[in-house]
């Protein structure tokens, strides 16, 4: 498939590709019979696995019984050759980490914004019970004008308090090495509970205030053992991030559970 081809499909005219993944390709388009804006997300192999086609499965089905601001819900899942296409609707938002590369950084007060919109989507999630497991700036969305925040692609995630985690290559781990918490490495003989996304979110948040990663290391072992053994020098030597703010992010990425905050209601109220 060529990653950069505007696709023709039955219901759709694609007007640009805005997003590749390892996986998948998201496209902006139009619906053809009413010319409203969409996205279409699908995935990048002709011929998908089922164990990729059961994933994309899930966060059709994982989203759209959720009547959630935060929660981008999908308006249908629909076949396409041998694979599936997800609609959903195009309010203008776009991906956290592509605002930043287009703005360079963010304020301390945006930063904090984001962080609190965050914090109310991920008390909602635990709610109903659903653990994300893949939280990173390229999976928030971002409106450019009202600053508005809605999370996507829920294709691991969890519908159980817990779920028991088994050891695998690194290369293979469900959700992204760089946001994983210890517990998703399946090195910690664990089991993994919302407190996961709070790690995720942790390393999310010390990224858009200090402009890097807490471990910028490659190498997928050396990451998962970073994620195990070592804890990120402090931001509050950085782009005079307070040390309140510090602290916070270095709670939200402690590795064991326990140490973590318990709730995301707590973190909010700090």
């Amino acid at each position: 498939m060529n990653d950069h081809q505007i696709l023709n499909f039955q219901n759709y005219q694609t007007i640009e590709c805005i997003h590749q993944g390892k996986k998948s390709l998201v496209y902006r388009a139009q619906h053809i019979s009413d010319n409203k804006p969409v996205i279409l997300k699908l995935l990048r192999s002709e011929y998908p696995s089922f164990n990729e086609l059961v994933q994309f499965r899930h966060q059709y089905t994982i989203t759209k019984n959720l009547n959630l601001s935060g929660v981008v819900q999908p308006l249908a899942l629909e076949n396409y050759r041998n694979s599936l296409i997800l609609v959903m609707a195009d309010e203008g938002y776009i991906s956290l980490d592509e605002y930043i590369k287009k703005d360079n950084s963010l304020s301390l007060s945006q930063c904090l914004t984001i962080g609190i919109k965050l914090t109310e989507i991920l008390a909602e999630l635990y709610h109903h019970r659903i653990i994300h497991k893949d939280i990173k700036p390229a999976n928030i969305l971002i409106h450019p004008q009202s600053l508005e925040i809605q999370l996507i692609d829920f294709s691991i995630a969890s519908v159980l308090p817990k779920e028991t985690q088994v050891l695998k290559n690194p290369n293979i781990l469900e959700g992204t090495l760089a946001y994983i918490s210890p517990e998703q490495t399946g090195r910690m003989n664990r089991g993994i509970d919302y407190r996961t996304d709070f790690y995720s979110f942790g390393v999310t948040l010390y990224e858009l205030l200090s402009g890097k990663l807490p471990f910028e290391t490659t190498d997928a072992m050396e990451l998962v053992h970073c994620h195990i053994a070592k804890m990120p020098s402090s931001l509050s030597n950085r782009k005079k991030n307070p040390k309140v703010l510090s602290n916070i992010i270095l709670k939200l990425m402690e590795k064991n559970a326990e140490e973590r905050y318990q709730s995301a209601w707590g973190i909010q109220k700090i």
